[in-house]
């Protein structure tokens, strides 16, 4: 089958003669139809977590016609298989699971290929009302909506400033303005921003710095720049005894100087996979649609070039079509 490779060198190549996956008894065989390119892809090739194999973790897809029990069915899935057995799995995280395997991102060939085989108890069922181009997106809104998890139930009405208006950033902002909360995206791209304000997100552009006055003024700060400098600027919002929720993986060290948590208390939490189940819910319910996010749907016989497009500064979301 068709699949692209990232190698040791980091090197991307596109092959056509990958073996095809043999599923086990608990795995599906799923045949690729749309795949996304997000930020975590781009830092992979750049060296982040030492990966080498198939890339790409987001995806819809439909179940092999041979399959004994979800024949035919649409699907997205959890992407962080545990192996269901030790104390972590038995509480049902195993996203936390010390032996997990993460599709295309940890020791587990990726969906930038014709199949994929995935256990059956990760995979989601994609309802007929949501297309691809949105089923695609389940996996990054399941992300996004995962900031919910650390909020405190009893500051719902708080404004919650999310820095960066790159993918992730965006669809954060979108996730959280679509489940009821207070959001403000803070970001470089006024045509990004755009989007954003389209929703009814509130939106601030920076041309160099934020005001003085917002220093030291936000409940909450999801840092999603993608960038090693978003941190400070995160701890810097932060208001005293305020939470700052971490999305961005870089493979960049990040330095920081520590003293702003000591000094203003605050909590800091990283932020990483969600439930894909709510995000497959809010999609279906068609309160949430990223699609405009899109700018690019290329073969997967362009993937490298799809790549390069994704990496380039302002581009949005660049799918792949199998």
């Amino acid at each position: 089958m068709r699949a692209l490779i990232l190698n040791a060198a980091g090197e991307l190549a596109l092959v056509d003669d990958q073996p095809d996956p043999i599923p086990s008894a608990a795995e599906a065989l799923i045949h690729v139809k749309r795949a996304g390119i997000c930020d975590t892809d781009l830092q992979l090739v750049r060296g982040y977590a030492g990966f080498a194999g198939v890339l790409g973790h987001e995806f819809v897809g439909v179940v092999d016609q041979a399959d004994p029990e979800l024949a035919g069915q649409r699907v997205v899935a959890d992407i962080n298989i545990g192996c269901g057995a030790c104390p972590r799995c038995s509480h049902g995280d195993g996203h936390h699971c010390p032996d997990r395997t993460t599709l295309g991102i940890r020791s587990r060939p990726g969906c930038f290929a014709d199949r994929v085989a995935i256990p059956r108890r990760n995979l989601v069922r994609v309802p007929d009302s949501v297309d691809d181009d949105l089923a695609v997106f389940a996996e990054p809104v399941a992300a996004a909506l995962h900031v919910l998890d650390e909020l405190d139930p009893r500051a719902a009405g708080e404004r919650i400033d999310v820095l960066g208006d790159g993918k992730l950033g965006l669809l954060i902002s979108l996730a959280l303005a679509a489940s009821g909360r207070q959001v403000r995206t803070i970001g470089h791209h006024r045509a990004k921003l755009e989007l954003a304000a389209a929703a009814g997100v509130a939106a601030t552009a920076l041309e160099h710095e934020l005001a003085a006055s917002d220093q030291r003024s936000s409940a909450v700060v999801v840092e999603a720049t993608g960038h090693p400098s978003g941190l400070a600027r995160a701890l810097w919002l932060a208001r005293p005894r305020g939470l700052v929720i971490l999305k961005t993986t870089s493979a960049a060290p990040i330095p920081v100087d520590l003293s702003a948590i000591v000094v203003n208390e605050l909590r800091v939490v990283g932020s990483r996979c969600g439930d894909m189940h709510r995000a497959v819910d809010l999609l279906a319910q068609q309160r949430l649609d990223p699609r405009p996010m899109i700018a690019a749907t290329m073969a997967l016989a362009q993937a490298p070039a799809a790549l390069e497009h994704a990496g380039q500064r302002g581009v949005l979301k660049v799918l792949l079509r199998m």
